[in-house]
């Protein structure tokens, strides 16, 4: 269990998947609208470039040290290409599966993966063991994706 201090941050989290499903019905309507998935993913990444660019620009403080970014892995930049596949994914695919099937099976994938990150404790992160509960939580979880699509 997490440090009971950090419980604050839960409603945080959960609010940002609240909105996190909101995305790829959006992001479909967005490519139905304009028809090339490519541009719609363009279009729907420049208030994201924008909103952060007029962050950075009122708050630049603190700037990166040369020790870090000599330190920094070669991957850590690349966390948004990543994110990115799953917005076009998202946007692609979504008025065709719907968008609990889409979720479920991206939010499926994407715990079964955290649980080797977790293991293994790869880009970082410290090391969680696996546990029959955990793998029982994500067998919940592809049922529970199994029944969304079905049904």
């Amino acid at each position: 269990m997490q440090n009971t201090n950090q419980f604050w941050l839960y409603p945080i989290i959960i609010a940002a998947g609240l909105l996190q499903a909101w995305g790829p019905p959006m992001n479909g309507a967005l490519q139905k609208s304009l028809s090339n998935p490519w541009l719609a993913s363009v279009v729907s990444f420049l208030p994201v470039i924008s909103v952060l660019g007029c962050v950075f620009l009122c708050m630049p403080r603190p700037m990166p040290t040369g020790a870090g970014l000599t330190s920094m892995p070669w991957w850590a930049p690349l966390g948004g290409l990543i994110g990115a596949v799953a917005v076009v994914v998202g946007l692609m695919f979504v008025n065709k599966v719907g968008a609990g099937t889409l979720a479920g099976l991206t939010i499926s994938a994407n715990l079964i993966m955290s649980l080797f990150i977790d293991k293994y404790g790869w880009f970082g992160v410290e090391v969680h063991a696996l546990s029959w509960g955990r793998i029982g939580g994500c067998l919940l979880m592809i049922t529970g994706v199994y029944l969304i699509s079905k049904f």
